[in-house]
């Protein structure tokens, strides 16, 4: 009996060995199979990766989270509606759509066949007419200020001619000759008494005296619409004629319409002085150290160029300082009060959502490299009624970041700030000054006393 049993066991154990050894084999290629029906099999080492054929714009399901995967975007890639009703916002959708590479991969290939789409214009014989049918897309259009109805039913309107164009501002076929800063003020045609200060003063035509001692060319324009005023009109030629540095365009000179003066001026610029290194633009009443501002140009220039991750850029091509804002968001108080908010009034049925980071448009500084970059892309951004806004639109869709200056002081000096004796020699812009302030400032920071003379900019930043 012992060894009939002996012998079964034998023949068992000579059975089940093999199956024992391949127990450890089965669990494996079950927890395997259990895995890449969960995961897929990029993550099994020598497995065989098959890739699943995907649509030509892929967009991805949900959000997954795990350790052996990239998390995927809850959302799509592109959104397919946009969820504001904002007129601006539509119009500016479309139109970012229609230069959207990824959604149109030929306009990259032939960017000559992109369409005009910023707006079309309703044009009669070479004018352009208030679009009166626009309010019904505006709910609220009957209760909006006279201003912001003016703009909504001609903001399709962006080719306006010269009035007076100044011919020899600068030499557009020559570099030789071309201005180290080409200074470009916004004025009004009432505002004589602020230009003829400026001339005389900080923004003066012809070779500057640097701080350091070099001679710079500087040339000077001032920006302006039309009055309703004939006779205000008439001395405003008399004064182009004997200056010849004004430029004036044929529409109403409001503060809506100072959008139009950035881009018109940007087409003016690419014509007749289009090799100017740099351009300050600014308002009538600001002060400016000349200076110190084309010493501080000057350093960039000869910087040449700054480091993004693993490639050099040029820094002439990206260019922008100023008194940068961040986080704005619309003013949506329709009455005036102290602060005078009411004329930057956007009510919420035009546009939704944060402005871009913006510099003020007090004053700013860009080179002409990047000008010639922003009248490109203002073809392809909707005209905004408020100019810095409309400035920070554009340089977001050129990926230019504004460079925040502290000496650029937009609002002034702060009111619980301490004056101190050589203030105005670390600055190198103030707003709000009057003409007489201006000559006062000028000869002031002309010739420095020996505890002023080597003040450091100011580096204190604006709070936000």
């Amino acid at each position: 009996m012992a060894s009939y049993l002996s012998r079964y066991r034998r023949r068992i154990l000579c059975f089940c060995s093999p199956c024992i050894l391949l127990l450890p084999v089965y669990i494996y290629v079950s927890v395997v199979l259990c895995y890449v029906m969960k995961h897929g099999a990029s993550g099994v080492p020598g497995a065989r990766v098959v890739h699943s054929v995907l649509p030509r714009h892929f967009i991805a399901s949900g959000l997954k989270r795990s350790r052996d995967l990239a998390p995927h975007p809850e959302k799509s890639f592109w959104r397919s509606e946009l969820e504001s009703g904002a007129l601006w916002n539509i119009i500016q959708y479309t139109t970012d759509s229609q230069y959207n590479p990824i959604l149109r991969p030929h306009l990259a290939a032939n960017s000559s066949s992109v369409p005009y789409t910023a707006e079309t214009s309703r044009r009669t014989g070479g004018g352009c007419f208030p679009n009166y049918e626009i309010n019904q897309t505006m709910p609220d259009f009957a209760d909006l200020p006279v201003q912001m109805k003016n703009f909504v039913t001609t903001m399709h309107c962006r080719d306006y001619p010269l009035i007076i164009d100044p011919l020899e501002v600068c030499h557009p076929q020559s570099k030789q000759w071309a201005p180290t800063l080409l200074i470009a003020i916004k004025t009004q045609t009432a505002n004589f008494e602020n230009r003829q200060a400026i001339r005389e003063t900080w923004g003066r035509s012809g070779k500057i005296k640097t701080l350091s001692g070099r001679q710079r060319l500087v040339r000077t324009v001032f920006l302006l619409g039309k009055s309703e005023d004939l006779d205000i009109e008439e001395k405003l030629l008399l004064e182009g004629e004997k200056y010849g540095d004004i430029i004036q365009w044929d529409f109403m000179d409001t503060f809506f319409n100072l959008t139009l003066k950035d881009v018109l001026f940007w087409d003016w610029f690419s014509r007749r002085c289009p090799h100017a290194l740099f351009i300050f633009k600014g308002d009538d009443d600001v002060f400016v150290r000349t200076p110190a501002v084309l010493d501080y140009l000057l350093e960039v220039k000869a910087n040449g160029s700054f480091s993004n991750g693993s490639r050099q850029e040029n820094i002439m091509e990206r260019f922008v300082m100023g008194d940068v804002i961040h986080n704005a968001v619309p003013i949506r108080a329709k009455l005036a009060n102290l602060a005078g908010f009411a004329k930057y009034y956007i009510p919420e049925s035009f546009y939704k959502g944060l402005y871009p980071s913006y510099p003020g448009g007090g004053g700013v500084v860009y080179s002409g490299s990047l000008a010639h970059r922003l009248l490109e892309v203002s073809q392809r951004v909707h005209l905004f009624p408020i100019d810095d806004v409309y400035l920070g639109m554009c340089l977001q869709r050129l990926g230019v970041y504004p460079i925040h200056q502290p000496a650029f002081l937009t609002f002034g000096f702060p009111k619980d700030e301490p004056k101190e004796p050589c203030a105005y020699h670390t600055i190198l812009l103030v707003h709000k000054r009057s003409p007489e302030e201006m000559f006062q400032l000028w000869f002031e920071t002309l010739t420095p006393s020996p505890e002023c003379r080597n003040a450091p900019l100011r580096v204190k930043p604006r709070p936000d």
